[in-house]
Protein backbone atom coordinates (compact mmCIF):
# COMPACT_ATOMS: atom_id res chain seq x y z
CA UNK A 1 0.00 0.00 0.00
CA UNK A 2 1.72 3.31 -1.08
CA UNK A 3 2.05 6.36 0.93
CA UNK A 4 0.06 9.67 0.60
CA UNK A 5 2.76 11.92 2.19
CA UNK A 6 1.58 14.88 3.58
CA UNK A 7 -2.52 14.32 3.84
CA UNK A 8 -2.30 12.32 7.22
CA UNK A 9 -4.06 14.92 9.62
CA UNK A 10 -6.15 16.73 8.37
CA UNK A 11 -9.63 18.85 8.26
CA UNK A 12 -13.00 19.70 6.30
CA UNK A 13 -14.20 22.96 5.46
CA UNK A 14 -17.83 22.01 5.08
CA UNK A 15 -20.18 24.57 4.63
CA UNK A 16 -17.93 27.19 3.04
CA UNK A 17 -18.15 26.50 -0.41
CA UNK A 18 -20.53 23.39 -0.12
CA UNK A 19 -24.13 23.23 1.37
CA UNK A 20 -24.47 26.57 1.79
CA UNK A 21 -26.05 29.67 0.70
CA UNK A 22 -23.28 30.73 -1.62
CA UNK A 23 -24.17 34.34 -1.33
CA UNK A 24 -20.81 37.03 -1.41
CA UNK A 25 -21.40 37.84 2.21
CA UNK A 26 -21.52 33.78 2.95
CA UNK A 27 -18.47 32.99 0.98
CA UNK A 28 -16.69 36.21 2.39
CA UNK A 29 -17.09 35.73 5.80
CA UNK A 30 -16.87 31.86 6.43
CA UNK A 31 -13.83 30.79 6.27
CA UNK A 32 -10.89 33.75 6.67
CA UNK A 33 -6.85 33.45 6.52
CA UNK A 34 -7.05 33.21 10.52
CA UNK A 35 -8.73 30.21 10.26
CA UNK A 36 -6.16 28.49 8.58
CA UNK A 37 -3.82 29.38 10.58
CA UNK A 38 -6.16 27.69 13.50
CA UNK A 39 -5.96 24.83 11.39
CA UNK A 40 -2.20 24.71 11.41
CA UNK A 41 -1.69 25.72 15.00
CA UNK A 42 -3.85 22.44 16.09
CA UNK A 43 -0.75 20.75 14.44
CA UNK A 44 -2.82 19.68 11.09
CA UNK A 45 -1.33 18.84 8.22
CA UNK A 46 -4.21 19.37 5.77
CA UNK A 47 -7.61 20.58 4.75
CA UNK A 48 -10.45 19.08 2.78
CA UNK A 49 -12.27 21.93 0.70
CA UNK A 50 -15.37 20.55 -0.35
CA UNK A 51 -17.01 22.68 -2.98
CA UNK A 52 -20.09 22.77 -5.22
CA UNK A 53 -20.92 23.35 -9.09
CA UNK A 54 -23.23 26.16 -8.44
CA UNK A 55 -20.27 28.43 -7.29
CA UNK A 56 -18.47 27.64 -10.86
CA UNK A 57 -20.83 26.60 -13.65
CA UNK A 58 -23.86 28.65 -15.16
CA UNK A 59 -26.66 26.14 -16.15
CA UNK A 60 -25.08 26.64 -19.47
CA UNK A 61 -21.69 25.34 -18.31
CA UNK A 62 -20.13 28.91 -18.82
CA UNK A 63 -17.35 29.49 -16.25
CA UNK A 64 -18.09 32.11 -12.92
CA UNK A 65 -15.23 33.53 -12.26
CA UNK A 66 -15.59 34.43 -8.68
CA UNK A 67 -15.84 30.83 -7.49
CA UNK A 68 -12.63 29.95 -8.92
CA UNK A 69 -11.23 33.12 -6.77
CA UNK A 70 -12.34 31.72 -3.22
CA UNK A 71 -10.38 28.30 -4.24
CA UNK A 72 -7.48 30.52 -5.61
CA UNK A 73 -7.71 32.25 -1.92
CA UNK A 74 -7.42 28.76 -0.04
CA UNK A 75 -4.61 27.42 -2.08
CA UNK A 76 -2.57 30.86 -1.21
CA UNK A 77 -3.41 30.49 2.28
CA UNK A 78 -2.35 26.95 2.49
CA UNK A 79 1.19 27.54 0.98
CA UNK A 80 1.31 30.79 3.33
CA UNK A 81 0.92 28.43 6.56
CA UNK A 82 2.78 25.25 5.08
CA UNK A 83 -0.13 22.74 4.89
CA UNK A 84 -1.77 21.18 2.05
CA UNK A 85 -5.23 20.62 0.50
CA UNK A 86 -7.61 18.47 -1.44
CA UNK A 87 -9.89 20.19 -3.99
CA UNK A 88 -13.32 17.76 -3.17
CA UNK A 89 -16.75 18.37 -5.86
CA UNK A 90 -18.94 17.98 -3.20
CA UNK A 91 -21.93 18.56 -5.78
CA UNK A 92 -22.04 18.34 -9.75
CA UNK A 93 -24.59 19.29 -11.84
CA UNK A 94 -27.64 16.62 -12.06
CA UNK A 95 -26.31 14.82 -8.66
CA UNK A 96 -25.96 15.56 -5.36
CA UNK A 97 -25.03 12.45 -2.35
CA UNK A 98 -28.25 14.43 -0.45
CA UNK A 99 -31.61 12.72 -1.32
CA UNK A 100 -33.56 15.81 -0.12
CA UNK A 101 -32.56 17.89 -2.59
CA UNK A 102 -34.27 15.78 -5.53
CA UNK A 103 -31.08 16.37 -7.76
CA UNK A 104 -31.46 13.77 -10.62
CA UNK A 105 -30.07 12.97 -13.91
CA UNK A 106 -26.40 12.66 -14.26
CA UNK A 107 -25.66 9.17 -14.28
CA UNK A 108 -27.82 9.11 -17.09
CA UNK A 109 -27.60 12.24 -19.04
CA UNK A 110 -24.35 13.00 -20.68
CA UNK A 111 -24.91 16.90 -20.80
CA UNK A 112 -24.74 16.82 -17.16
CA UNK A 113 -21.52 14.75 -17.33
CA UNK A 114 -19.57 16.57 -19.87
CA UNK A 115 -20.22 19.70 -17.91
CA UNK A 116 -18.32 17.50 -14.70
CA UNK A 117 -15.80 16.68 -16.95
CA UNK A 118 -15.33 20.16 -18.49
CA UNK A 119 -15.68 21.94 -14.73
CA UNK A 120 -12.37 19.22 -13.82
CA UNK A 121 -10.57 20.68 -16.96
CA UNK A 122 -10.97 24.02 -15.96
CA UNK A 123 -10.03 22.88 -12.36
CA UNK A 124 -6.73 20.94 -13.92
CA UNK A 125 -5.98 24.23 -16.14
CA UNK A 126 -5.84 26.40 -13.60
CA UNK A 127 -4.19 24.23 -10.51
CA UNK A 128 -2.09 21.62 -11.49
CA UNK A 129 0.63 24.09 -10.42
CA UNK A 130 0.18 23.17 -7.61
CA UNK A 131 0.41 19.72 -7.50
CA UNK A 132 3.23 19.30 -4.99
CA UNK A 133 0.50 20.58 -2.33
CA UNK A 134 -2.51 19.91 -4.18
CA UNK A 135 -4.88 16.91 -4.30
CA UNK A 136 -8.36 16.83 -6.75
CA UNK A 137 -10.92 14.70 -5.07
CA UNK A 138 -13.77 14.02 -8.49
CA UNK A 139 -16.95 13.53 -6.40
CA UNK A 140 -18.26 13.23 -2.88
CA UNK A 141 -20.23 10.06 -1.92
CA UNK A 142 -21.84 8.46 -5.16
CA UNK A 143 -24.96 6.55 -3.23
CA UNK A 144 -26.07 3.74 -4.97
CA UNK A 145 -24.36 0.38 -5.76
CA UNK A 146 -26.31 0.80 -9.04
CA UNK A 147 -24.39 3.23 -10.20
CA UNK A 148 -21.25 1.97 -9.61
CA UNK A 149 -20.02 0.77 -12.97
CA UNK A 150 -21.47 4.24 -14.49
CA UNK A 151 -19.56 5.93 -12.08
CA UNK A 152 -16.26 3.83 -12.73
CA UNK A 153 -16.52 4.95 -16.45
CA UNK A 154 -17.19 8.70 -15.91
CA UNK A 155 -14.25 8.70 -13.20
CA UNK A 156 -11.93 7.08 -15.80
CA UNK A 157 -13.14 9.19 -18.12
CA UNK A 158 -12.70 12.43 -16.24
CA UNK A 159 -9.39 11.15 -14.91
CA UNK A 160 -8.01 10.97 -18.57
CA UNK A 161 -9.22 14.57 -19.47
CA UNK A 162 -7.19 15.77 -16.33
CA UNK A 163 -4.10 14.15 -17.43
CA UNK A 164 -4.43 16.18 -20.52
CA UNK A 165 -3.10 19.01 -18.46
CA UNK A 166 -1.79 17.12 -15.35
CA UNK A 167 -0.16 14.48 -15.90
CA UNK A 168 0.76 13.13 -12.48
CA UNK A 169 -1.43 15.18 -9.94
CA UNK A 170 -2.95 12.98 -7.14
CA UNK A 171 -6.31 11.76 -7.65
CA UNK A 172 -9.17 10.57 -5.11
CA UNK A 173 -11.96 8.26 -6.27
CA UNK A 174 -14.09 6.75 -4.12
CA UNK A 175 -17.21 3.71 -4.13
CA UNK A 176 -20.89 4.02 -3.59
CA UNK A 177 -23.00 3.50 -0.73
CA UNK A 178 -21.56 7.29 0.51
CA UNK A 179 -17.62 6.27 -0.20
CA UNK A 180 -18.18 3.64 2.41
CA UNK A 181 -15.28 1.55 3.02
CA UNK A 182 -16.89 -1.98 2.38
CA UNK A 183 -16.89 -0.36 -1.41
CA UNK A 184 -13.39 -0.06 -1.92
CA UNK A 185 -13.32 -3.14 -3.86
CA UNK A 186 -15.63 -2.43 -6.85
CA UNK A 187 -13.68 0.47 -7.84
CA UNK A 188 -11.70 -0.32 -11.06
CA UNK A 189 -8.02 -1.12 -11.03
CA UNK A 190 -6.06 2.61 -10.67
CA UNK A 191 -5.42 4.06 -14.24
CA UNK A 192 -1.66 5.53 -13.15
CA UNK A 193 0.40 5.61 -9.68
CA UNK A 194 -0.93 8.73 -8.80
CA UNK A 195 -4.94 7.60 -8.02
CA UNK A 196 -5.93 7.29 -4.22
CA UNK A 197 -8.58 5.01 -3.16
CA UNK A 198 -10.67 7.18 -0.85
CA UNK A 199 -13.92 6.04 1.31
CA UNK A 200 -15.52 8.07 4.77
CA UNK A 201 -16.05 6.29 7.90
CA UNK A 202 -18.99 7.52 10.37
CA UNK A 203 -19.59 3.86 11.41
CA UNK A 204 -21.43 3.00 14.02
CA UNK A 205 -24.00 5.03 12.49
CA UNK A 206 -26.29 4.99 15.31
CA UNK A 207 -23.53 6.21 17.67
CA UNK A 208 -21.73 9.22 15.07
CA UNK A 209 -25.40 10.20 14.02
CA UNK A 210 -27.19 9.91 17.27
CA UNK A 211 -30.32 12.18 16.97
CA UNK A 212 -29.22 14.06 13.60
CA UNK A 213 -32.22 15.41 12.02
CA UNK A 214 -31.82 14.71 8.77
CA UNK A 215 -32.30 10.97 8.93
CA UNK A 216 -36.26 10.44 8.80
CA UNK A 217 -36.26 7.59 10.98
CA UNK A 218 -34.32 9.02 13.41
CA UNK A 219 -35.48 9.38 17.24
CA UNK A 220 -34.17 13.58 17.30
CA UNK A 221 -34.11 13.00 21.30
CA UNK A 222 -32.01 9.87 20.77
CA UNK A 223 -28.76 9.21 23.16
CA UNK A 224 -26.40 6.76 23.35
CA UNK A 225 -22.52 5.82 25.23
CA UNK A 226 -20.13 4.47 22.62
CA UNK A 227 -19.31 1.75 25.17
CA UNK A 228 -22.78 0.11 24.43
CA UNK A 229 -23.36 -3.60 23.42
CA UNK A 230 -23.52 -5.20 20.23
CA UNK A 231 -26.74 -5.96 20.90
CA UNK A 232 -27.80 -2.73 22.15
CA UNK A 233 -26.31 -1.14 18.81
CA UNK A 234 -28.18 -3.78 16.60
CA UNK A 235 -31.20 -2.49 18.43
CA UNK A 236 -30.43 1.26 18.17
CA UNK A 237 -30.14 1.09 14.54
CA UNK A 238 -32.76 -0.76 13.87
CA UNK A 239 -35.10 1.70 15.91
CA UNK A 240 -33.74 4.48 13.83
CA UNK A 241 -31.87 3.78 10.85
CA UNK A 242 -34.07 2.74 7.80
CA UNK A 243 -31.31 2.36 5.90
CA UNK A 244 -28.50 -0.45 4.90
CA UNK A 245 -26.58 -0.50 8.08
CA UNK A 246 -23.82 -2.16 10.54
CA UNK A 247 -23.61 -5.56 10.99
CA UNK A 248 -23.44 -6.73 14.36
CA UNK A 249 -24.54 -10.14 14.32
CA UNK A 250 -20.59 -11.31 13.55
CA UNK A 251 -19.84 -10.65 17.57
CA UNK A 252 -20.98 -11.29 21.25
CA UNK A 253 -23.98 -9.25 21.57
CA UNK A 254 -22.92 -8.60 25.30
CA UNK A 255 -19.62 -7.68 24.45
CA UNK A 256 -18.72 -3.50 23.30
CA UNK A 257 -16.80 -2.04 20.37
CA UNK A 258 -12.92 -2.29 20.84
CA UNK A 259 -10.54 -1.61 18.18
CA UNK A 260 -11.29 -5.05 16.61
CA UNK A 261 -14.44 -3.36 15.31
CA UNK A 262 -12.76 -0.70 13.16
CA UNK A 263 -10.10 -3.44 12.08
CA UNK A 264 -12.38 -5.45 10.78
CA UNK A 265 -14.52 -2.87 9.14
CA UNK A 266 -11.16 -1.31 7.27
CA UNK A 267 -9.84 -5.11 6.57
CA UNK A 268 -10.79 -5.38 2.60
CA UNK A 269 -9.94 -1.88 1.62
CA UNK A 270 -6.56 -2.56 3.48
CA UNK A 271 -6.15 -5.71 1.64
CA UNK A 272 -7.51 -4.36 -1.57
CA UNK A 273 -4.79 -1.28 -1.38
CA UNK A 274 -2.14 -3.65 -1.20
CA UNK A 275 -2.93 -5.59 -3.63
CA UNK A 276 -3.08 -2.90 -6.25
CA UNK A 277 -0.69 -0.69 -4.78
CA UNK A 278 -2.63 2.14 -3.95
CA UNK A 279 -2.72 4.68 -1.33
CA UNK A 280 -5.97 4.77 0.74
CA UNK A 281 -7.17 7.50 2.34
CA UNK A 282 -10.33 8.51 4.48
CA UNK A 283 -11.70 12.07 3.46
CA UNK A 284 -14.67 12.27 5.91
CA UNK A 285 -15.36 10.70 9.36
CA UNK A 286 -16.32 12.36 13.06
CA UNK A 287 -19.03 12.41 15.48
CA UNK A 288 -22.34 14.37 15.94
CA UNK A 289 -22.43 17.30 18.04
CA UNK A 290 -25.32 16.16 20.45
CA UNK A 291 -22.60 12.85 21.30
CA UNK A 292 -21.17 14.10 25.21
CA UNK A 293 -18.02 15.00 24.50
CA UNK A 294 -16.56 12.29 26.49
CA UNK A 295 -17.91 9.82 24.72
CA UNK A 296 -16.98 11.20 21.10
CA UNK A 297 -13.62 10.72 22.51
CA UNK A 298 -13.52 7.09 22.67
CA UNK A 299 -14.83 6.68 19.21
CA UNK A 300 -11.55 8.68 18.34
CA UNK A 301 -9.18 6.66 20.12
CA UNK A 302 -10.23 3.67 18.77
CA UNK A 303 -10.88 4.54 14.61
CA UNK A 304 -7.14 6.62 15.49
CA UNK A 305 -5.51 3.51 16.16
CA UNK A 306 -6.09 1.64 13.42
CA UNK A 307 -5.41 4.84 11.32
CA UNK A 308 -2.04 4.95 12.74
CA UNK A 309 -1.14 1.27 12.51
CA UNK A 310 -1.75 1.15 8.86
CA UNK A 311 -0.79 4.87 8.13
CA UNK A 312 -3.65 5.57 6.41
CA UNK A 313 -4.33 9.40 5.93
CA UNK A 314 -7.73 11.44 6.51
CA UNK A 315 -9.77 14.74 6.81
CA UNK A 316 -12.01 14.97 10.04
CA UNK A 317 -15.71 16.09 9.43
CA UNK A 318 -15.71 18.98 10.09
CA UNK A 319 -13.76 22.23 10.97
CA UNK A 320 -17.24 24.30 12.55
CA UNK A 321 -20.66 24.31 12.54
CA UNK A 322 -22.33 21.47 10.04
CA UNK A 323 -23.22 19.45 12.83
CA UNK A 324 -19.91 18.04 13.50
CA UNK A 325 -17.57 21.46 14.44
CA UNK A 326 -13.78 20.46 15.95
CA UNK A 327 -13.83 24.51 16.57
CA UNK A 328 -17.60 24.30 18.51
CA UNK A 329 -18.15 25.12 22.04
CA UNK A 330 -19.49 21.55 22.38
CA UNK A 331 -15.34 20.48 22.55
CA UNK A 332 -14.15 23.10 24.17
CA UNK A 333 -13.47 21.15 27.39
CA UNK A 334 -11.77 18.29 25.51
CA UNK A 335 -10.38 19.77 22.33
CA UNK A 336 -6.71 19.05 23.06
CA UNK A 337 -7.19 15.99 23.86
CA UNK A 338 -9.48 15.14 20.40
CA UNK A 339 -6.67 17.15 18.44
CA UNK A 340 -4.02 14.82 19.17
CA UNK A 341 -6.73 12.21 18.24
CA UNK A 342 -7.39 13.78 14.56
Amino acid sequence: MSDLKGFKHGINLGGWLSQCDYTKEHCDSFIKESDIKIIKDWGLDHIRLPVDYDLFQNKDGSFIEAGFAYVQSAIDWCKQYGINMILDLHKTVGYSFDEGENKGGFFENSKYQNMFYSLWEEFAKRYAKYEKMLCFELLNEVTSKDYSKTWNRIAEECICRIRKFSPTIRILVGSYWNNHVQAVRDLDMPHDQNIVYNFHCYEPLIFTHQGAGWIPTMNRSFRMPFESTYADYARFTKENINQEGDDFGKYDTDKVPDVTYFENLFADAIAVAKERNVSLYCGEYGVISYTDPAEAIKWYRLINRVFEKYNIGRSVWSYKQMNFGIADSWLDSVRPEILKLL
